[in-house]
């Protein structure tokens, strides 16, 4: 599997730049990365960057959750499609909508149709804290979102998973998490300090801090799994 991209575009000149801003975050400055790669150009080397980079960890997590018997599946701020495509290419009957911004759509419905898959995964334009999620989802799907927002609307994007869910419905959140003493892993760490440089707000993700936070928003039979080792966790709950 190629990286390349992922590294030349999105890591060198996207988001490694952002912690020459380190000092500024820490004192409270946010920096607005989105406005940086809202030109159709910066979207699409953005979005074709992480699909190589999401591509492996998607596969991990088609082969860690089993969406036997789900139809539908809510990828919320689902970027390129890479965790839909894994998904919808482990489980035949499954369909996926994906909700992200409208700069992502063009490279979005580009991999989609190169998977062949277009029947199958439509695309949503929208803010996922303001657009309204479609209802009546079998599974969700959060994976890099909550790292990405400010710690007080984490319990938002939760309720609002909640309440696009049927019951018995899957939720699942993928991410970079520390240990619950925060004393590591070391890359994980990185990963999150870098999403400070982007929001000063951001939470450092735990696995105890999300699953209060899912069992707060009322989920339950809470479980954690490993996805890349130390640097990514995926966390599973149900809809009651």
């Amino acid at each position: 599997m190629y990286f390349g991209d992922y590294f030349r575009f999105q890591i060198a000149r996207q988001i490694y730049p952002t912690l020459r801003h380190l000092d500024m975050a820490l004192a409270g400055e946010r920096v607005d990365f989105y406005a940086k790669i809202q030109s159709p150009e910066e979207a699409r080397q953005f979005s074709v960057a992480q699909h190589s980079g999401s591509l492996g960890p998607a596969h991990v997590v088609a082969g860690l959750v089993d969406l036997s018997g789900c139809r539908t599946l809510l990828d919320v701020g689902g970027g390129s499609g890479a965790f839909s495509i894994a998904l919808c290419r482990r489980h035949p009957d499954l369909r996926a909508t994906i909700v992200d911004f409208p700069s992502v759509r063009p490279t979005a419905e580009q991999m989609v149709g190169q998977a062949g898959l277009s029947n199958r995964i439509r695309f949503v334009e929208g803010d996922a804290l303001a657009t309204p999620w479609p209802t009546g989802q079998d599974a969700v799907l959060m994976s890099y979102l909550l790292s990405a927002v400010a710690a007080r609307r984490v319990g938002e994007l939760l309720q609002r998973a909640r309440q696009s869910l049927t019951a018995g419905g899957r939720l699942m959140l993928h991410d970079f998490m520390l240990d619950d003493d925060r004393a590591g892993p070391p890359v994980a760490a990185l990963w999150l300090l870098n999403a400070v440089t982007i929001d000063p707000d951001v939470a450092s993700l735990t696995p105890g801090w999300l699953s209060e936070h899912v069992i707060t928003a009322g989920f339950d039979r809470v479980e954690l799994v490993h996805v890349i080792g130390g640097i990514t966790r995926l966390l599973l709950a149900r809809a009651p």
